[in-house]
């Protein structure tokens, strides 16, 4: 089958990379993907196949044991599994966003600590910003931090942790208002603590609980759950970067490569709702043809390849633009925001095509349409990324008068 979103300009190892990947997700992921997701089970096989492919260390640099890919490499690798399977791309995302955090901000030891055994895959990477009453606006977390001796203390509830229960390191995102005087804005005044603990449910460690899975209408297989903290004690050495104060800039920051994978995902979804679409159109007849030779189907069919196209275009300028170093927080929110908004799009008109049959669980369709909902949520809803792109624009365009 002929493919839509190629990248123009890849290296010999990039295209041999994803070649392998997709290599991957037809053989492993397809095949297996929607009767998993009906399960609501982990992809305990597919997970460790990704380990062995060294998905796992894919940006880590190489000095740490990891591949030291590009961005742009990483995103175009999370297009294909998420063509494969969403919920597989999401065990990733969070893993990579974590490491990169450290990448970026971690001091030396923290570094030589936990980035060689991320990039094997033998630690699993979780993030924790949201809190139940939270929303989008992350300058009102309440979890908290209080200095005692060498050590913090951290009570709160979080909400929204993909890998909660799988990952063996959460990067924690609280308050903490020692070394800042009242009056300080909140954005000054938050910390991120890199907690270490037992992969699993209930008691991780002595003042962590994490309940169980929360049950969603999609994106399913992953574990989305709560964090609860009841006194835990996370020694100073734990606080990424060393210092306090830093976590609500490091978390942005993570956040900003995390919604260039978003838009990737959205990519990929886009991509596999329209291979369905456009296959089940010539395979399925009315009226004495194949639905495909209908003008309205023919129509959008077009439609549907052009946003595919858009999307993956404006992923791959934020990605480029992140990986030369210059700040890319406008092209990654409108790539997050359009990928976001296209792939639902292509996802319903997908369905539609399929008629009454897309309706079915016995359809891939039926399990795309519930999953493309959450990417209109996941790292800043549309309406954050049209905040974000609006201020951004008013910087650029400042009307001096």
């Amino acid at each position: 089958m002929a493919r839509l979103a190629q990248t123009a300009g890849l290296t010999d190892v990039q295209q041999e990379i994803l070649a392998t990947v997709r290599d991957f997700v037809d053989k492993e992921i397809i095949p297996v993907a929607t009767e998993l997701e009906h399960r609501d089970e982990y992809p305990q096989a597919i997970v460790d196949g990704l380990k062995e492919l060294g998905l796992f260390g894919l940006m880590i640099p190489e000095e740490y044991g990891g591949l030291g890919e590009s961005l742009l490499t990483y995103a175009l690798c999370v297009e294909e599994i998420a063509r494969g399977w969403m919920s597989v791309s999401g065990i990733i995302n969070t893993h990579f966003i974590v490491a990169y955090m450290l990448k970026q901000h971690g001091t030396q030891e923290q570094k030589d600590h936990f980035l060689p055994r991320m990039a094997a895959g033998d630690i699993r990477g979780a993030f924790s910003m949201s809190e139940p009453a939270l929303g989008s606006d992350v300058s009102a977390i309440t979890s908290k931090a209080v200095k005692d001796g060498d050590e913090y203390v951290l009570n709160g509830q979080k909400m929204w942790l993909t890998n909660g229960g799988t990952s063996s390191l959460v990067a924690v995102l609280v308050r903490s208002d020692e070394g800042h005087p009242e009056g300080t804005a909140p954005h000054k005044s938050m910390t991120t603590f890199l907690v270490e603990k037992e992969p699993g449910f209930g008691e991780v460690r002595p003042g962590l609980t994490i309940p169980g899975k929360i049950d969603k209408m999609g994106y399913k297989g992953v574990d989305t759950t709560e964090l609860i903290m009841d006194n835990l004690r996370i020694p100073a050495d734990r606080v990424l970067g060393g210092v306090t104060g830093r976590g609500f800039y490091q978390m942005m920051d993570g956040v900003e490569v995390g919604r260039v994978n978003v838009a990737a995902r959205g990519c990929g979804v886009a991509q596999r709702a329209f291979e369905l679409g456009v296959r089940y159109a010539q395979q399925r007849h009315t009226f004495g043809k194949p639905i495909a030779q209908h003008q309205a189907i023919q129509f959008k069919l077009a439609e549907m390849a052009t946003k595919v196209e858009a999307a993956h275009a404006m992923m791959v300028n934020a990605a480029r633009k992140k990986d030369s170093g210059e700040r890319n927080d406008l092209e990654a929110g409108m790539a997050k925001y359009l990928a976001s908004e296209y792939c639902k799009e292509v996802v319903e008109d997908a369905f539609r095509i399929h008629g009454g049959y897309g309706f079915s669980k016995e359809y891939e369709i039926e399990r795309l349409y519930r999953e493309a909902p959450m990417l209109l949520i996941g790292e800043g809803t549309a309406e954050i990324q049209k905040m974000i792109i609006g201020r951004r624009l008013l910087e650029e365009y400042r009307f001096q008068g």
